[in-house]
């Protein structure tokens, strides 16, 4: 009878663990559901580049590597089905070390291209580039390389 109950009592334990990590794991989906349903619904990147140049408020020259000898780069955005007017930051890292950060606006309507540049001077490595809402939660990020 002992063991009766002690098999009992182990499936129960194991049952109320399981069903717990259950609850976290869905928490913890239910959540991210929540913050990207928040930015889909203020807006859609339709396209984030790391460019030579912004012409005619266009990309021009999309890479994702640049020779050491680049001067400067930009990084391009273009939002569609923006709700509301909003603030964002492009977040320029090197080699993960915050390098500088531009807050720019976004306004509501059907699109809105802006775009944010960095003097590189001659720094090699590993570049990446995060927009960020105005709370500071990174929406998107695109990474290039200068060699």
């Amino acid at each position: 009878m002992k063991r009766k109950g002690s098999i009992v009592l182990i499936v129960l334990i194991l049952v109320i663990i399981s069903w717990s990590l259950l609850s976290c794991a869905l928490s913890q989906e239910r959540r991210e559901r929540q913050l990207t349903s928040k930015h889909s619904s203020q807006f859609t990147i339709k396209k984030l580049a790391i460019t030579e140049d912004v012409k005619n408020r266009e990309p021009v020259g999309i890479s994702d590597t640049f020779p050491s000898t680049t001067e400067k780069v930009y990084c391009f955005l273009e939002a569609v089905d923006i709700a509301q007017d909003t603030q964002m930051s492009f977040v320029w890292y090197l080699e993960g070390k915050k390098m500088h950060s531009y807050e720019l606006p976004i306004k509501q309507g059907s699109r809105w291209r802006t775009f944010s540049s960095k003097n590189l001077y001659s720094q090699k490595g590993n570049w990446k580039v995060e927009i960020k809402d105005s709370d500071g939660n990174t929406i998107k990020s695109v990474s290039f390389k200068v060699e």
